[in-house]
């Protein structure tokens, strides 16, 4: 019943101090509130106190009683139920960008580049709970996975089911693969608009050259993070079937055009980033996410439910208890 209890008066407290010279007076002057006989002998007197007298003192201690009780109505206990709602204010509209090209194969993360974008995009995805994600996917041709929604579930869904399955033509068209975000998000009225481009290669293929896309995204407000992932120097890249349909893997220079990647960013208003391996993959996501950030507006509401009351009533009865004794049983008591 008194769990969770809060004062909004606890000064009010400090009232407890004045209890004990209160009982302190009362004991000094207990001799002179009674009437007092001097005899040279109390033979023939009954000596054992009757029950009244035993009871009187009570009074007193129902009067101290009475007085805590209205200390502890005036500190104004009361419990409090806060219920609290979250409402986003302004929203933030995101595409992934995922270049899914054979070389995404490659070992140089662990187990490879598709496999470690995937755990760590799923993670940032999951850290957007107030944003709205679309998936979009390139090699040599791309399409949209799946278009922008604040289902998470989806979006995490159809980006571990990515895979290299021969379905897109083999290349990386990121003027396509940009474009493609680009006409996600040109109609979207959110506060912000973003696109992140992941790839490990040059481009080579593709009907839309990502200068061209950069100037798009950039006319209708988009800002593009691209990111080069891909370790410096060398790395094991698929280059052959072997005859069971296994890929065969041998040790290739790593290229990404770099360049290109920090024009695209620059011209956007966006940042490039350099993935050289798992743990930097997951600072790059992080850094993005600190970036953009989603304002929230939070609605606390409070239900106070008063508790003074039955202290009060409390005092009430015991002073009129008192009151009603002193008045009747103990009138005429000596």
């Amino acid at each position: 019943m008194m769990t969770n209890v809060t004062f909004l008066n606890p000064g009010f407290f400090w009232l407890f101090l004045l209890l004990p010279l209160i009982i302190g007076w009362q004991i000094w002057k207990r001799n002179e509130q009674s009437a007092t006989l001097k005899m040279s002998s109390l033979k023939g007197f009954q000596t054992s106190p009757s029950l009244l007298a035993k009871l009187k003192p009570f009074l007193f201690v129902l009067r101290i009683v009475a007085l805590a009780s209205m200390i502890v109505a005036l500190a104004r206990p009361r419990t409090v139920d806060i219920s609290s709602k979250t409402k986003t204010t302004k929203g933030i509209d995101i595409v992934l960008s995922v270049d899914v090209s054979s070389s995404m194969l490659a070992r140089d993360l662990k187990p490879n580049r598709m496999e470690a974008l995937k755990r760590v995009a799923s993670d940032f995805i999951e850290s957007r709970p107030n944003d709205r994600i679309g998936l979009v996917v390139y090699a040599g041709e791309s399409y949209t996975k799946t278009p922008v929604t604040s289902d998470k579930a989806v979006v995490i869904d159809a980006l571990r089911g990515i895979k290299f399955d021969n379905v897109l033509q083999d290349g990386t068209a990121i003027g396509t693969g940009l474009a493609t975000a680009i006409n996600r998000l040109k109609d979207s009225k959110a506060k912000s608009k973003i696109i992140i481009l992941l790839t490990d290669g040059v481009n080579n293929s593709g009907t839309i050259e990502p200068e061209t896309a950069s100037d798009i995204a950039k006319e209708y407000g988009i800002k593009v993070y691209t990111i080069g992932l891909g370790t410096n120097g060398m790395a094991e890249y698929p280059y052959a079937l072997a005859a069971n349909g296994d890929f065969v893997f041998k040790m290739m220079k790593v290229e990404i055009d770099q360049e290109l990647m920090k024009s695209i960013a620059k011209n956007t208003g966006g940042k490039y980033f350099r993935a050289t391996s798992n743990q930097k993959l997951e600072t790059i996501y992080d850094e993005i996410n600190k970036l953009e950030t989603t304002e929230i507006e939070e609605l606390k509401f409070y239900d106070y439910d008063e508790k003074y009351r039955p202290f009060l009533i409390f005092a009430g009865i015991l002073l009129l208890l008192e009151i009603g004794l002193r008045n009747t049983v103990y009138r005429s008591f000596i």
